[in-house]
């Protein structure tokens, strides 16, 4: 049976459970890996040594769970396709589609009540910058940001290294990728012990970026969403999450990206897209054409499982 089956099932239970009520691994997961750098990353060692620091750092963190992975999922693999369901079920707990969708929903609906703080304290859960003085506009962008680049990080990618490695596939990207968004900060404290984890995260994104800002150029205005793409994404100091934004600004008929505040820092960032700066309602468009993409890939991998199955 191929990987193919696993996509819609993992999808189908995100959909209906969303993310663990009570405990979820990946929190286990960020709390080791706090421990390591607090270990590992240390102020007074030199860029070339904390960058060698760091490589072990990601190495320690990723490489024995997904052994272990790798291990049971070979061991499942001789009782009743036990290898499906652990790849169903570490599929599940690697998306966030669900989440994704109701952490926007509750940007929106707050907006919509008129309540700023509220939705500045919703949008802070979404994105790393200031929040506690943006106005509607700032507020609909970030959160439509966030939308549409975890569209990629946390639903399209995980879905990718499922359907090509199966549960070890997916558990090493959803690691790496966490480590990312821990360590992968240009800040004095992570410039050179998180650029291995920066740079893996980028090879393994690659791709996935790519199919999902194709993705959304399907779902939504493809003109504006390919112009967008080729000419406007190259420029985000991100290789994937350019493209992926700037499709998904052109699909969508407004603009993201511009000066946001990190840090305490003003950050001055290029312009994505065209049209018109997003409102609220556009929060709940960015989620539907997120929808759409999955729904296509979820199409898409049933039709091929089945003739796959036909075949076989």
């Amino acid at each position: 049976m191929s990987h193919l089956v696993l996509l819609p099932f993992s999808l189908l239970l995100d959909r209906i459970l969303g993310e663990p009520s009570y405990y979820h691994p990946l929190v286990g997961f960020g709390k080791f890996a706090n421990w390591i750098e607090v270990k590992f990353n240390k102020e007074k060692l030199s860029s070339s040594f904390s960058f060698i620091v760091g490589v072990t750092a990601w190495l320690f963190a990723v490489i024995p769970l997904t052994l272990f992975v790798y291990l049971l999922d070979d061991f499942l693999n001789d009782y009743w396709l036990g290898s499906y369901w652990l790849g169903i079920f570490c599929g599940w707990l690697a998306i966030g589609w669900q989440s994704l969708r109701q952490h926007g929903l509750a940007v929106e609906q707050a907006l919509n009540e008129n309540n700023l703080e509220q939705a500045r304290e919703k949008t802070a859960y979404l994105v790393s910058r200031d929040t506690r003085v943006l106005d509607e506009t700032a507020l609909s962008r970030a959160t439509i940001e966030s939308i549409l680049e975890n569209g990629s990080d946390a639903v399209i990618a995980p879905l990718f290294w499922l359907l090509i490695f199966g549960a070890p596939g997916v558990i090493l990207y959803r690691l790496s990728n966490t480590l990312d968004a821990m360590w992968g900060y240009h800040t004095p404290q992570f410039e050179y012990f998180g650029k291995f984890t920066a740079r893996v995260d980028d090879v393994l994104n690659y791709i996935p970026a790519r199919i999902t800002a194709l993705l959304y150029a399907l779902c939504g205005n493809s003109k504006q969403a390919w112009n967008a793409w080729k000419t406007q994404g190259v420029n985000w100091y991100s290789p994937n999450a350019g493209v992926v934004m700037a499709s998904g600004a052109g699909a969508l008929n407004i603009q993201l990206g511009g000066s946001a505040i990190y840090n305490g820092l003003q950050k001055i960032r290029p312009e994505l897209g065209f049209e018109k700066s997003p409102m609220s309602h556009d929060i709940k468009r960015a989620i539907q054409l997120l929808d759409y993409a999955v729904y296509t890939v979820a199409i898409i991998t049933a039709v091929l499982s089945f003739i796959y199955s036909v075949l076989m």
